[in-house]
């Protein structure tokens, strides 16, 4: 594995660069819109609504639920998830002052 160097930059920048991570896969952005749409859901769900395995979507709840973004409770056989608030207040608010940064110069390339 090489050396990602993440130690050099700020805090805030690895910070965002983690949160990123979570729309790093369409199938990702997929699982938090449908979470979004409905606030909560039960892994099983997914297959129907997903053209992926069982097995991928839980590779992708994994690591949506490593990044922080989703929150997961265990309600017998199944695995609930949803949105971690907190986190997606967190994510929205970095996002924004960073997009906001930009201002459009007409002279530039």
């Amino acid at each position: 594995m090489g050396i990602t160097k993440s130690e050099l930059f700020k805090k805030r920048q690895n910070r965002i660069a983690h949160l990123a991570k979570a729309f790093d896969h369409p199938a990702r952005v997929a699982i938090i819109e449908y979470l979004l749409g409905n606030q909560t859901c039960i892994c099983n769900d997914l297959v129907d609504v997903l053209p992926l395995s069982q097995s991928t979507i839980n590779q992708h709840l994994k690591e949506l639920k490593s990044i922080g973004i989703i929150k997961g409770e265990v309600e017998g056989p199944k695995v609930n998830y949803c949105i971690d608030e907190k986190v997606w207040e967190e994510a929205r608010e970095m996002f924004l002052n960073i997009f906001s940064q930009y201002i459009s110069k007409k002279d530039c390339c």
